[in-house]
């Protein structure tokens, strides 16, 4: 599993014109489901996002995780997070779980991020998405579990 995380001031996606996720304060997570992953990196990835410290603390170091500063969560499935680009260019994506099994570790993972309390909104798996972001910081990590 891989996941593009962007510390946000505020975030939205949209779908068809229609705004169907948004976020104030928070993390913009982007995730992709890679095609050998099992059930047991769905805890792991979400513990690891709820205990991440990158949020400043009194004296702007960064110390908070999004649990301490309740923050909000929007999560979006990108499969193309998993683009190889060694060969020529135009990029494959054969280690990208397929749908049948990148759909349900993505719903998984949602569910267990919404168990924490915090808001969660989330884009369409699948659709053609238009996310924006004001990104702050900028704070960009990227975890490949």
């Amino acid at each position: 599993m891989r996941a593009v995380i962007q510390r946000v001031e505020n975030s939205s996606v949209e779908v068809e014109g229609e705004i169907v996720g948004s976020i104030n304060k928070g993390l913009l997570v982007l995730l992709a489901v890679h095609k050998d992953d099992n059930e047991k990196i769905i805890n792991k990835m979400a513990e690891k996002l709820l205990k991440l410290r990158v949020f400043h603390d009194e004296n702007n170091k960064m110390n908070l995780s999004i649990q301490d500063i309740k923050g909000e969560f929007l999560i979006v499935s990108q499969f193309t997070l998993y683009a190889d680009c060694k060969k020529g260019n135009r990029p494959g994506f054969t280690d990208s779980a397929k749908p049948d099994k990148a759909i349900p570790f993505y719903e998984k993972f949602v569910s267990v991020i919404k168990e924490s309390g915090l808001k969660t909104a989330t884009g369409k798996f699948g659709a053609e998405m238009k996310v924006k972001l004001l990104n702050d910081g900028p704070v960009t990590v990227i975890i490949d579990l």
